[in-house]
């Protein structure tokens, strides 16, 4: 709501042009009926922002590509990914001893780019049936992990149960250590149980959401996304290609 009364302001002070930089679009897995009788939240929010003004939005690693379907303006997606990637370059880790784990199904595209940017690492892919809302049980692993260290890759991280399950059959498949990469910081209970109890050498998320001190634990690092939204608004002012940042 807060960033509809802005962009209607601006509207109302006659301003050329509105962006809504959106670093977290709240509503994105909200983008399909799962049950009868649901509303499409993703729609419904980005009818709202461009009936407000917006004339553009940049948001970042939206939950699934077609969300930017929903809007009747200009989406420029961005990836949190360069920003995560440049922090797992400064470990000390060979490429020999490196695989990236998707933790569902449906991250395989997400985490094949992630592999081929870390010299072309080899895949896995945790099998999970979800049992309801946010929750699931992991069926089986695709791929090898013995003696490896493991980077898991997904976009948020909510309450942790899908990333979590994934890590212990990781340990429990032979996984010398085990990374959590995620744009998305959500942690909603009991998440930061999950997270902090061991299963994880780092959890490795970006600043696209404020968290609160209660919410921090030793294996968490939190890189910034700034300097990459400030880039992709300045390519947008100056009328320059966005997609060239994660190519």
């Amino acid at each position: 709501m807060e960033l509809l009364v802005m962009v209607d302001a601006c509207r109302r002070a006659s301003a050329r042009n509105i962006t809504a930089v959106i670093p977290y679009f709240g509503y994105a897995r909200a983008d399909r009926k799962t049950l009868g009788r649901e509303s499409i939240a993703a729609k419904l929010v980005a009818n709202l922002i461009t009936e407000a003004g917006a004339n553009r939005v940049l948001a970042c690693d939206l939950h699934s590509g077609q969300s930017m379907g929903y809007f009747d303006i200009p989406v420029d997606h961005v990836y949190g990914q360069p920003v995560i990637l440049d922090h797992l370059s400064s470990k000390i880790i060979s490429s020999r001893d490196l695989v990236v784990v998707s933790p569902d199904v449906g991250g395989v595209a997400r985490a094949r780019v992630f592999a081929k940017k870390l010299s072309d690492s080899p895949l896995a892919i945790v099998d999970k049936r979800r049992q309801g809302h946010n929750t699931s049980e992991v069926r089986n692993l695709i791929g090898d992990v013995n003696g490896k260290v493991a980077v898991m890759v997904d976009d948020m991280i909510d309450t942790a149960g899908t990333i979590a399950n994934g890590a212990a059959l990781l340990h429990e498949k032979g996984a010398r250590e085990v990374y959590a990469c995620s744009t998305h910081a959500v942690f909603s209970p009991p998440a930061i149980e999950r997270l902090s109890g061991g299963l994880f050498q780092e959890v490795i998320v970006t600043n696209t959401i404020p968290l609160k001190d209660k919410n921090y634990f030793p294996q968490l690092t939190i890189l910034s996304v700034a300097n990459l939204l400030g880039e992709t608004i300045w390519r947008v002012y100056d009328d320059v290609s966005v997609s060239s940042i994660f190519h």
